[in-house]
């Protein structure tokens, strides 16, 4: 029965392509569109051992064979030569003109001719030019009896030798490196005979510096000019390894103008965009001592008559600051700011006025000072119900979204999205402005899920849930879920282990920053509307429960800290706002006189699972920097069943992120409270230097 059913098939099919036969086969009208080849060239290897063996390659584009003549008295060409492939000849010495024939697919042919030299001697009078556009190098040589050259770009990357000619004007070759800096290159001359000729010459690569500067990319060139003393390299922040600064030592002796110009002779890629309104700049600075003067110079690198210079004073020492250049209150007795030139070169003076001293200073972060953000950027969880927040969003394929309120609740703030009549199928909506989110979405190998609150027209309607790298969209995930209900509220999951068809797997390697979601994916518009709310990372549970992560944000969740010995908690507004937190609330500690363990603790609605994460991580204002927090877990009924690790903080006065190593926790213990106590073995005086702010407690 199953081979009755195929042979039908089979015969079915047949059927079918015989009714199809004229439109397949009958319509060669394409053929009028077949190009002739085009750019005719041969690449010549010659035998090293006096026999005059040369390897002949010909190539071309919209060739389909190639038909060669040797140029000697040979007067057969070897034919059909295909795309790739290779002819062998000997010839004597002597300098010979190689002429390749090209025929494209009706047969149409083109013709090229191209000199041979065929000799045993050594090449000699070997030259080479070398032009370097950032990470790319292009040479060129020429040489007396040479055939072909070799070429070594002396990085690690390239191991086999790139092999070129110069037979034809304009055609040398390009090498891009992985990365800036100093390389040998070695161009080797090559005859017919055994003897060869070489040339080195070294050459400095990289992308030309533009602002912002922050010295920590590989592909730029931070060769910068010092003058009148200073001495400037790149070195490790000194606290912070893992950040490469600008070090500047204002030698003893040196001028008191000297300086260090921030950028190569060629300037800056880009002109600073100084303008009406936005006349500062910032360089997070690290000086020996407060007080002291640091001049910034901005200048038309073709015309340095064209400049404006600032001064700024130095506020602490031997910690960062971020110093402001406002160019337009410059330097007394200098040139005001004119917005008609162009200002494209930077140069900065250390401790300026006063002679060398050995005075040694840091700098990083260069960049023009950010426009002031009225609106924090976009974060998850997302309610639209912030008015301190940019719930922007960006549609693309014809799609409408609109701020709404709920459909069932004239009190909840949503988006509605309109897939209008002939939107494109792939119609969509970037959640956020092209910035993306502010912090990364926690996607690990355990954790691969978000949610959205969706209110749809019917049932079975495809979603599409898409999260990329802002920096790098190739660097994404998909998923689909179907709606399972239609004119009410549901809470879709969408689990990215399991992204869509054909799409690229999950790596939790990536940076994700960034969603974009589909409504009704694969259909073309046809108007209907979808509601939405509450994106969030992971799976919603009780909405009102008191677990991990904390972030204080919830006007509906109890967070009750329970204060011990002089610790007080309150939840207040962010005092600082941006940066690593645009939070709107966060919890304040003020250590007060007791005890010189106190702290608080807040008791969670269920135990910590610390089967897979074992890293806590909490994000701290203090007042000064080396302050201590202890971070201990406790069980629900016994105190003695704990835990705690300390970490001691790093900034002053700003939002940093510090991390707790729990990889030696005993997982058969319950925990289920957090601790928290601030300079554990000094009792606090309720002052400012002993107020501490602390928010989004998580567990990764």
């Amino acid at each position: 029965m199953k081979t009755n059913k195929f042979i039908i098939g089979l015969f079915c099919s047949l059927l079918c392509l015989a009714g199809c036969q004229k439109d397949l086969f009958n319509d060669v009208s394409f053929l009028n569109s077949v190009s002739s080849s085009a750019k005719l060239t041969a690449l010549y290897d010659i035998t090293q051992d006096n026999t005059g063996i040369v390897t002949i390659t010909p190539n071309g584009e919209g060739v389909t064979y190639f038909e060669v003549y040797y140029g000697d008295k040979t007067t057969t060409p070897f034919s059909k030569v295909l795309p790739g492939k290779s002819t062998v000849h000997q010839y004597i010495e002597g300098v010979y003109k190689v002429k390749i024939v090209g025929y494209n697919s009706l047969g149409v042919k083109t013709e090229a001719t191209q000199d041979l030299t065929v000799s045993f001697k050594a090449p000699e009078d070997l030259k080479a030019t070398l032009a370097q556009n950032g990470l790319s190098v292009t040479v060129d040589a020429t040489a007396l009896y040479e055939t072909y050259y070799k070429v070594f770009f002396g990085d690690s990357n390239n191991v086999t030798p790139i092999p070129f000619k110069t037979f034809i004007e304009g055609q040398p070759i390009t090498y891009t490196y992985a990365k800036a800096g100093t390389y040998d290159v070695k161009v080797v001359a090559l005859s017919g005979g055994a003897a060869s000729s070489e040339l080195v010459k070294t050459i400095k690569v990289g992308k030309q510096i533009e602002l912002p500067i922050g010295f920590d990319d590989v592909n730029y060139d931070y060769t910068f000019g010092d003058f009148g003393g200073a001495a400037n390299s790149i070195v490790a922040d000194p606290a912070d390894a893992t950040n490469k600064v600008m070090k500047v030592i204002k030698t003893a002796g040196a001028e008191v103008w000297a300086g260090t110009t921030m950028s190569t002779n060629l300037g800056l890629a880009k002109a600073i965009p100084l303008k009406s309104g936005a006349t500062t700049m910032q360089a997070r600075i690290y000086s020996p001592a407060a007080g002291l003067k640091i001049k910034l110079k901005v200048e038309d690198r073709t015309n340095g008559n064209i400049a404006v210079e600032t001064d700024a004073l130095t506020t602490v020492a031997n910690a960062w600051e971020v110093v402001e250049f406002d160019f337009s209150n410059q330097s007394s007795g200098t040139p005001s700011i004119n917005f008609a030139n162009t200002y494209d070169k930077a140069s900065i003076f250390f401790d300026f006025g006063n002679p060398g001293s050995g005075k040694v200073f840091y700098c990083d972060d260069v960049k023009m000072k950010p426009a002031a953000v009225v609106l924090s950027q976009i974060n998850l969880p997302v309610t639209f119900d912030a008015t301190t927040v940019n719930y922007t969003m960006t549609d693309f394929g014809n799609n409408s979204t609109l701020d709404a309120v709920d459909p069932t609740s004239s009190s909840n703030k949503v988006k509605k999205t309109t897939k209008v009549n002939g939107a494109e199928t792939w119609a969509g909506t970037t959640i956020g402005t092209p910035a993306g989110f502010a912090s990364k979405i926690p996607i690990t190998s355990s954790a691969t899920t978000m949610s959205v609150r969706v209110y749809s027209p019917a049932v079975g309607i495809k979603v599409k849930l898409k999260i990329e790298d802002k920096t790098d969209p190739n660097k994404s995930v998909e998923t689909d879920v179907l709606t399972t209900k239609a004119n009410e509220w549901e809470t879709m999951v969408f689990d990215f282990s399991n992204q869509a068809t054909g799409t690229a797997a999950l790596n939790t390697a990536f940076t994700f920053d960034k969603a974009s979601i589909f409504f009704d994916f694969g259909n073309a518009g046809s108007g209907k509307v979808f509601y939405w709310d509450d994106i969030q990372f992971g799976v919603p549970a009780n909405a009102n429960a008191l677990v991990l992560p904390l972030n204080f944000e919830s006007s509906t969740i109890n967070y009750a800290f329970t204060n011990f010995d002089g610790g007080n908690v309150t939840i207040v507004n962010n005092p600082a706002s941006g940066s690593i937190n645009t939070s709107t609330k966060v919890a304040k500690m003020v250590k007060g006189a007791g005890q010189p363990w106190g702290g608080s603790y807040i008791t969670l609605d269920s135990r910590i699972d610390f089967s897979t994460n074992k890293t806590f991580k909490v994000k701290v204002y203090s007042p000064r920097v080396g302050a201590k927090l202890l971070l201990k877990v406790e069980n629900l009924t016994d105190g003695n069943i704990a835990f705690d690790k300390e970490v001691a903080t790093t900034k002053a006065n700003e939002w940093e992120e510090i991390t707790f190593d729990y990889s030696a926790i005993s997982t058969t213990n319950s925990y289920q409270k957090i601790v928290l106590i601030f300079d554990i073995g000094t009792v606090g005086d309720g002052s400012a230097n002993f107020t501490f702010y602390f928010d989004d407690i998580k567990l990764n």
